[in-house]
C-alpha cells in the first residue's frame, strides 16, 4: 500500500465518529462517512503502521438503503454527514459504533439502556455561527458554512433545513445588506478583512432570538442601518437583542474582544424542564434544546434517591444540569473554566430561587482540590478530550458511592471508564441520547457505583 494509490475498497462496518471501515492488503482502512456495504474507489491520504485513510473518488457499488437528502445544500455544506440514511438507520449506525467501543474498552456487565432519539429531527438547533466569505477565490460575498473537504470555501447556507425560518431569513438578510455595502471578508492566513461570522441564537421554547455579528477592528462601520433592517423584520419567535463584537483574533475562532450591544440585551432566556436559563453570548449550552431535556431527565433519573446527598457537577457550564438536578440533592456545587459561564450559572440559580447552589470558577483539576465538601454523587460532563488526569485523579480520591459520566465522546469516555473501573468503579447502566440528527455526534450517560 502507498500514499496517494487508489484502491477499490469495501466497506464492511462503521466506526465512531461517522467513518466507513474497510481492508486493503490486510490493513484497515477509514473512510469519511462511507457507508457499510459500498465499494468506493478510494485514494490512501494517510498511511500508518496499523491503519490507513483514504478518501472517496468514486462509489462503485452503492447501497439501496439511501435517501434523498433533505437540505439542498447537503453535498457541498461541511455540516450534516448523514442526510443520505433514514434517521432510524444513523441511530442504529451510531448504537452500533459506542457498544463496540464499550466492549473493546472491556467495559462490560452493564444494563444497556438503549439509544434515545432527538424530538426534533429538523429545525433543532438553537446556535448556529456562521462564516463570511467566498465560494469561489475573488467571489462573490458568500455567508454559510466551509464546504465539505476544502480547506477554504464557504457555501451559502440559506435553505439549511436544521435551522428554522427565523435562522434563514436573518441569514439571507445580513448577506443582501453586506454584498451591497462591498465589504471584505476576513482573510485568516492574511489576517486581514472585516466581515467574520454571524452567530445567531434562539431559543426554542421561549422564541428568544440574539443576533451577532462578528467582525475584525480593521474599519471604522456604522451598524445602525442593518440594525434597523433586522429589528424591522417579521419573527416566529422575538427578537431581545443585535450585538456587534469585535474579534481580532489571529486565529479562526469565534471570540470577542469587545462586545457592543446595538439593540435590546446581550443575551437570551431559555427554559428547560420548567427552569429558566440567561445563555450569553459565548457561553455553552447544548444546541438542542428539546434534546437536552431529555438528556438531563436521564442523568436525573440516574441519581434515584438523593435528596440528602451533595453533588458535584463538574465541568457544569451554565449550571444546567446541575439545577435541574438540585431539587432532587441536598447541595450542589459546580466548577468550570470560563468564568462568564459560571456568573451566568449563578445569575440563573437566583433566576430559578434555587438556594442550594453553589458555582466556582476555575480548572477543574485545582478547584477540585479546594473543595471543602465531600461529594455522595459526581456528575461529569467534560469537553471532548474527556476529564483531564489530574482532575479524574480527585474524582477517585473523594471516593463518591455514585458517578454520573455525561459524555459527548465515547472515545475519551472508554478511557476515563477504564481508569474509574480500575479504581473499584462499576459500571452499572449505559444510555445514549442522539442530540445531533445527520451527524456523527453522540451523547452518552453512564451511571458508575463504588464497590462495597
Amino acid at each position: 500500500m502507498r500514499k496517494g494509490k487508489e484502491y477499490e475498497i469495501l466497506i464492511e462496518k462503521t466506526e465512531f465518529p461517522g467513518f466507513g471501515v474497510g481492508n486493503v492488503e490486510d490493513k484497515k482502512v477509514y473512510v469519511k462517512n462511507a457507508l457499510p456495504g459500498q465499494k468506493i474507489l478510494g485514494r490512501i491520504s494517510k498511511k500508518k503502521d496499523s491503519y490507513a485513510e483514504a478518501k472517496t473518488l468514486e462509489v462503485l457499488e452503492d447501497v439501496n438503503y439511501k435517501i434523498e437528502n433533505k437540505c439542498p445544500h447537503f453535498n457541498e455544506c461541511g455540516g450534516c454527514t448523514h442526510q443520505f440514511i433514514s434517521y432510524e438507520k444513523q441511530l442504529e449506525f451510531k448504537k452500533q459504533q459506542v457498544l463496540e467501543l464499550l466492549e473493546q474498552g472491556d467495559i462490560k456487565g452493564f444494563e444497556f439502556l438503549g439509544i434515545e432519539k432527538s424530538p426534533e429531527e429538523f429545525e433543532y438547533r438553537n446556535k448556529m455561527e456562521f462564516t463570511f466569505g467566498d465560494y469561489e477565490k475573488g467571489g462573490e460575498l458568500s455567508l454559510g458554512m466551509h464546504i465539505k473537504g476544502k480547506s477554504f470555501g464557504i457555501v451559502t447556507v440559506d435553505s439549511c433545513q436544521i435551522i428554522d425560518e427565523d435562522y434563514r431569513k436573518i441569514l439571507s438578510s445580513v448577506l443582501k445588506y453586506f454584498r451591497e455595502k462591498n465589504l471584505p471578508q476576513y482573510k485568516v492566513m492574511k489576517h486581514e478583512g472585516f466581515l467574520r461570522n454571524l452567530v445567531i441564537r434562539k431559543a426554542k421554547n421561549t422564541g428568544e432570538i440574539l443576533i451577532n455579528i462578528v467582525t475584525t477592528s480593521q474599519i471604522d462601520f456604522d451598524f445602525s442601518e442593518i440594525t434597523e433592517i433586522l429589528r424591522s423584520m417579521p419573527y416566529e419567535g422575538l427578537l431581545t437583542g443585535i450585538i456587534h463584537s469585535v474579534n481580532d483574533s489571529l486565529s479562526d475562532v469565534v471570540a470577542a474582544d469587545k462586545v457592543n450591544i446595538l439593540f435590546g440585551r446581550d443575551y437570551i432566556i431559555e427554559k428547560l424542564l420548567g427552569l429558566k436559563f440567561i445563555i450569553t453570548p459565548f457561553s455553552f449550552f447544548q444546541t438542542n434544546s428539546k434534546g437536552a431535556e431529555k438528556l438531563y431527565s436521564l442523568v436525573r433519573d440516574f441519581m434515584e434517591d438523593s435528596d440528602s446527598k451533595v453533588v458535584f457537577d463538574l465541568y457544569c457550564g451554565t449550571g444546567t444540569i446541575g439545577q435541574i438536578v438540585a431539587p432532587n440533592a441536598k447541595k450542589v456545587i459546580g466548577i468550570e473554566l470560563i468564568e462568564e459561564a459560571v456568573e451566568a450559572a449563578n445569575e440563573n440559580a437566583k433566576l430559578n430561587g434555587l438556594n442550594n447552589c453553589t458555582f466556582i470558577a476555575g480548572d477543574v483539576a485545582k478547584v477540585i482540590t479546594q473543595v471543602k465538601d465531600k461529594p455522595d454523587i459526581i456528575i461529569l460532563d467534560p469537553p471532548r478530550p474527556g476529564v483531564h488526569p489530574t482532575a479524574l485523579k480527585y474524582v477517585i480520591d473523594f471516593n463518591a458511592k455514585d458517578i454520573i459520566y455525561v459524555s459527548c465522546n465515547p472515545k475519551s469516555l472508554v478511557n476515563d471508564l477504564t481508569t474509574l473501573t480500575s479504581e473499584g468503579y462499576v459500571v452499572e447502566k449505559v444510555v445514549l441520547m442522539d442530540l445531533f440528527p445527520h451527524t456523527p455526534h453522540i451523547e452518552t450517560v453512564v451511571k458508575l457505583s463504588k464497590k462495597l
